[in-house]
């Protein structure tokens, strides 16, 4: 059995359009993570790029491997006690946490204690502010409708 050429995808259809973002863009607008790509991202630019900042708080353990470290520096032995993680799977996740810029590692003696480093967090937390106008004005406009909707249910009933 023969498929007839105009039948098929084109290789336009086909091949994934890389974007600056480090996602793939697929024919049908699916989008894959390039790990690779965002890694070049982060180590071309000087400063803590913000995609790798939010992919390290993206992850819940990460965030409580920091929530620790803000109360002093850590080993991955101390680090991995509460969450019954093997030490290499924890040694991941720092090394996630320091491609970053959040944590840094020192070397004591053997261990490499992990210490937090709070400066990429603050250029993350300055990029939201920018939306809390927003916010704030559409909770304005929330509180103006439900009195509203207050007012004529009082008037109506």
């Amino acid at each position: 059995m023969q498929i007839h050429r105009s039948l098929l995808p084109s290789s336009d259809d086909i091949a994934p359009r890389e974007s600056l973002s480090g996602l793939f863009l697929l024919p049908n607008q699916t989008q894959i993570y390039n790990q690779m790509v965002m890694q070049h991202i982060s180590l071309s630019s000087g400063s803590a790029n913000l995609d790798v900042v939010f992919g390290a708080l993206a992850d819940p353990t990460r965030r409580a491997i920091l929530m620790r470290l803000s109360e002093g520096h850590a080993s991955v032995n101390d680090l991995r006690e509460p969450f019954k993680m093997s030490q290499p799977a924890v040694s991941k996740h720092l090394k996630v946490l320091e491609r970053a810029g959040l944590i840094t590692r020192d070397v004591d003696k053997q261990r490499r204690p992990a210490m937090l480093n709070a400066e990429p967090m603050a250029a993350a937390v300055n990029w939201l502010e920018a939306f809390r106008v927003f916010w704030e004005g559409s909770f304005d406009q929330l509180d103006v409708l439900l009195a509203d909707m207050s007012k004529n249910e009082r008037g109506g009933g």
